[in-house]
């Protein structure tokens, strides 16, 4: 009892090779916080603390001329409204496409599974371009519509490799019994192996969003002013203000667009990295898919 007492009162130390790794990632941590931080500072500011270039972590005068300034545009709740339905929308129907190629691929049995796996690695690093992409949604007469944003980019071949190396962790014995039961592969996929999957969905489907939240550029291409979303409408902005600012050729007016383009950084980031603190445990679990076998 007295060693049992004794061990359980003792603390582990800390090596040399522990402090090592602590002092990383608290340095990992400062270099992506303070910089955050200090966007959200230059954003909160007054024109003229910018202008005297003193601006710290914390705000010295309290002002709210960008967020103010971000808002007048009658667009903007629009934009904003586009990208919460292609980001929802979007995540939805790639992780419905993404589980359902995936699952076959997941069985080796099947013919031609080292075929199709294979061509799903070659796209992940070879792609067609931009034009032969364009040609193919002009074709399918889907441009100025949603479709062009949601439809080609439904697998993503990373997030369905993941998945893929996942249901193959699923034991085979439930599957069996299943079958044996009478249940069939439709069943097993939604009624075992979707609810044994849970980190890995979360984890891709956290892949997906902040890809659809994110991307502008295809927007750009495909859809309508009305149909922006709001990466691409804020971006308008801060290249608006950058303009407004170099042609005004005061320095006023150039602090503002700094702050105008920190509280575009924050407006836009701010949304979906509330998403990590919700699914970080599936997030963790899922990029250890596959790490640890036997």
């Amino acid at each position: 009892m007295k060693s049992g007492k004794a061990y359980s009162g003792m603390r582990p130390r800390l090596s040399f090779f522990d402090l090592f790794v602590y002092g990383g990632m608290f340095f990992s941590l400062f270099i992506c916080v303070v910089p955050f931080l200090y966007i959200i500072t230059l954003s909160l500011s007054n024109v003229r603390d910018i202008l005297q270039n003193q601006v710290g972590l914390l705000p010295r005068s309290f002002n709210t001329a960008a967020y103010r300034t971000i808002l007048k545009y009658p667009n903007f709740f629009l934009a904003y409204g586009n990208t919460f339905f292609y980001t929802s929308c979007g995540t939805c129907i790639a992780l419905i496409f993404t589980i359902l190629f995936g699952y076959p691929l997941s069985k080796s049995f099947l013919w031609g599974n080292k075929i199709f796996l294979k061509l799903v690695v070659f796209c992940m690093f070879f792609s067609g371009g931009l034009v032969p992409a364009y040609l193919l949604v002009s074709n399918l007469r889907i441009i100025s519509t949603p479709f062009a944003i949601l439809l080609p980019f439904a697998v993503n071949p990373f997030n369905l490799i993941i998945l893929i190396s996942f249901f193959k962790r699923v034991p085979h014995e439930i599957e069996e019994a299943a079958l044996i039961d009478g249940l069939g592969y439709y069943g097993i996929l939604f009624r075992i192996i979707l609810p044994l999957s849970t980190a890995a969905i979360a984890t891709i489907g956290l892949y997906y969003a902040v890809f659809f939240w994110n991307d502008w550029f295809h927007a750009l291409i495909y859809l309508k002013s009305k149909q922006y979303p709001v990466m691409l409408f804020l971006r308008n902005i801060v290249a608006g203000t950058q303009m407004v600012g170099e042609g005004a050729g005061s320095a006023e007016a150039q602090s503002l667009g700094i702050a105008v383009k920190s509280a575009v950084i924050i407006v836009s980031t701010l949304p979906i990295i509330t998403l990590y603190p919700l699914l970080q445990r599936f997030f963790i679990a899922g990029l250890t898919v596959g790490s640890v076998k036997g």
